[in-house]
This record gives structure tokens, C-alpha cells and sequence, in this order.
């Protein structure tokens, strides 16, 4: 049953369009054309975000950076092996995601770690991609305090995972 609701929701939408009087088919092209025009405003800054992303890895600064960063996960009890995904997270959906999935294939999905993982994954956003992407579309340049707000919140997801995993599923091991 469930196979028919995306079509059976699509016909229903036809039907009212067409009974309220309304040029379905011209009115879909119109948001079609809209669309692509939305996506070539956007695409200067993925093309820029994906680079720096592929750029920030191969630089070895994620690996940097996790070792600079062990210290203060251990004191905040987030497990190391989370530390590139509580990093990339943000910047990137896609390679935050091969992280996370290399994570649940070494530990394991019911393990401490890869629990942290999954927590992480669901309370935090890409930040970055997600400001690009809505800022460039809607032509905003002063962020204001979006950033600062969102990579706060960022925070509090990457350090509330480990402890609400310690909380539900008891202490790492």
C-alpha cells in the first residue's frame, strides 16, 4: 500500500489543480523552471564547499586537528574515533557520512562508539552546506550571528551524544 502514495498523492494534486480551474501542466513547468534556475545560483558555492571540504582532507588537517583536539574530547568524554566526524559534520554531509559509516563498521552499531555516532548524526546539521546553500539562493551576504548560533548548537549536539549515550546505555565499554 505504501508504494502507492507518493503516485496517489501526485494524482490528488492534479485533480484539484485541474478542478480549481488551474493549468496543471504550465503551472508544474513554471516551478520547474524556477527550480533550475535556483540550482544554477547555488552551484558556484557547493562546487566552492565541496573543494574546500576534498581540500581540507587531503591537506592532512583533519588529522591535525583530531590529535589537537583528543585532549579536550577526553576531558568532554566524547570518544576519539568520533573526533573527524564531530569535524566534518559540519562542513560536509556526504563525508561526514563515510566517516559515520566507517565508525558503525569498525565498532559496530551497538557499541558506545558507534551509539555516539548515530546520536551525533541525527542532533547535528551541516552547518556550512546548509548556509551556503539557503544564503545563496535567497542573495543574504551578513550572516549576523547564524553561524556562530548554528556551530553552537553544532557543539552542544557533538557533546550531549556522548554524554545522553552514557546517560541511556551506560558508561563506554
Amino acid at each position: 500500500m505504501t508504494a502507492y502514495v507518493v503516485p496517489l498523492l501526485l494524482c490528488a494534486f492534479a485533480l484539484y489543480g485541474i478542478s480549481q480551474k488551474v493549468p496543471v501542466f504550465d503551472a508544474f513547468m513554471e516551478g520547474a523552471g524556477e527550480n533550475a534556475k535556483v540550482i544554477l545560483r547555488v552551484l558556484p558555492s557547493l562546487v566552492g564547499l565541496m573543494t574546500a571540504v576534498g581540500m581540507f582532507k587531503a591537506s592532512g588537517a583533519l588529522d591535525l586537528l583530531q590529535a589537537g583536539l583528543a585532549p579536550v574530547a577526553s576531558l568532554l568524554q566524547i570518544p576519539r574515533e568520533i573526533i573527524p566526524l564531530a569535524l566534518l559534520r559540519p562542513i560536509s554531509g556526504s563525508g561526514a557520512m563515510v566517516i559515520f559509516q566507517d565508525v558503525l563498521q569498525s565498532f559496530g552499531p551497538d557499541s558506545y562508539i558507534g551509539r555516539v555516532a548515530s546520536v551525533l548524526m541525527g542532533s547535528t546539521e551541516t552547518t556550512f552546506y546548509t548556509l551556503a546553500v539557503y544564503y545563496g539562493v535567497t542573495h543574504v551576504k551578513k550572516t549576523r550571528h547564524t553561524l556562530p548560533s548554528a556551530l553552537s548548537a553544532d557543539l552542544a549536539g557533538f557533546v550531549c551524544s556522548a554524554l545522553l549515550v552514557r546517560l541511556f546505555f551506560g558508561a563506554a565499554g
